[in-house]
C-alpha cells in the first residue's frame, strides 16, 4: 500500500526555490538529470518538496557555487547518501576541484598583469589611430605573455 505523504509537511517548487535560492527551471533540470529525486506530486500535478529535498538542494547549490562540475556533484551525492563508506572519494573529489580553482587563480592572474600592461602604455588625449590599448588588442603578438581564454576560466 502506498501511503499519501502529509502535504501539510511539502512545500511546492516555487516556494523551494525561494529557500534555496535556486531558481525553478534549474530544480526541474536537477530533477530531469537525476541529481534530486522525483519528489510527490498533488492530484493537479504540482510537485511537492519535504526537508531532505531542501538539504540535497542546497548542497547541490553550494557545490556549484564551489564550481564543482555536474558528475562531481553526483558522486558526492552518491557519498553522501552512503555515510558509512570511507571519505577518500570525496577528498580526491575536492582535491582534484581546488587544484581547477588554483589554474583559474592563475589564469585570471596572468589576464590582470596583461590588462595592466596594456592599460599602462595608453595615449594620454591622442586619437583612436594612435591608441596603445587598440593597437594592443588588434595585435595578439604585441601581448607581454600569453594568456588564456577568460571564458574558460569562468567558474
Amino acid at each position: 500500500m502506498t501511503r499519501t505523504p502529509r502535504t501539510d509537511l511539502l512545500k511546492p517548487i516555487g516556494r523551494l526555490s525561494a529557500e534555496t535560492g535556486v531558481k525553478v527551471p534549474t530544480i526541474r533540470f536537477y530533477e530531469k538529470i537525476g541529481l534530486l529525486p522525483e519528489p510527490p506530486r498533488t492530484e493537479s500535478d504540482r510537485r511537492l518538496y519535504d526537508d531532505k529535498a531542501t538539504r540535497r538542494l542546497g548542497f547541490i547549490r553550494h557545490a556549484r557555487q564551489l564550481g564543482f562540475e555536474i558528475e562531481d556533484i553526483r558522486a558526492l551525492l552518491a557519498l553522501a547518501d552512503e555515510p558509512d563508506q570511507p571519505c577518500d572519494q570525496a577528498n580526491l573529489i575536492a582535491e582534484r576541484q581546488l587544484a581547477a580553482v588554483e589554474a583559474r587563480i592563475a589564469g585570471l592572474e596572468a589576464l590582470r598583469v596583461e590588462l595592466s600592461r596594456i592599460q599602462a602604455a595608453t595615449c594620454t588625449g591622442g586619437r583612436v589611430s594612435e591608441c596603445r590599448v587598440i593597437e594592443a588588442l588588434g595585435d595578439h603578438g604585441a601581448c607581454g605573455a600569453s594568456h588564456p581564454d577568460p571564458a574558460r576560466l569562468a567558474v
